[in-house]
């Protein structure tokens, strides 16, 4: 059982590293497709040009609230960005709407909703961990 645990999450973890690699050629042909230059795209989203041709080229992983903006000058879905990012899980299993709704909430600062999450996926993992031998399982 611990083998098949390890070959999801080995699988998972892969779909996550894929999904994060093509953010930046995701975004890329949706700025074609939308016929911006990265200069025009980086002005109506409120980064600096080479900011956003770093996130283009994988060399930088934006944040919740700068992929939001590129979500709405490209009109394409910002939970698409988020799973392409690695932020939210794209297996429908996970509890991705929980990580949408703390991301979208405007009272937190970038901080605190990447400290959140980190809890959040926390509590995920141990409660996914096999109980101890004086430990109850997980309710």
């Amino acid at each position: 059982m611990a083998k098949d645990k390890s070959a999801k999450t080995s699988a998972k973890t892969s779909a996550v590293v894929d999904s994060i690699g093509s953010l930046g050629d995701y975004l890329r042909e949706q700025r074609l497709a939308a016929q911006l230059s990265l200069r025009q795209l980086a002005d109506q989203v409120g980064v600096s040009n080479p900011y956003l041709s770093q996130i283009e080229r994988g060399l930088r992983k934006p944040s919740a609230e700068v992929l939001q903006q590129l979500a709405r000058a490209l009109r394409v879905s910002a939970e698409q960005l988020y799973v392409r990012a690695g932020i939210v899980h794209p297996d429908p299993g996970q509890a991705g709407s929980v990580e949408l709704a703390i991301l979208a909430d405007t009272g937190l600062t970038e901080r605190q909703k990447h400290s959140l999450l980190d809890v959040y996926a926390s509590f995920l993992a141990l409660n996914d961990r096999p109980p101890g031998p004086d430990q109850p399982p997980a309710q």
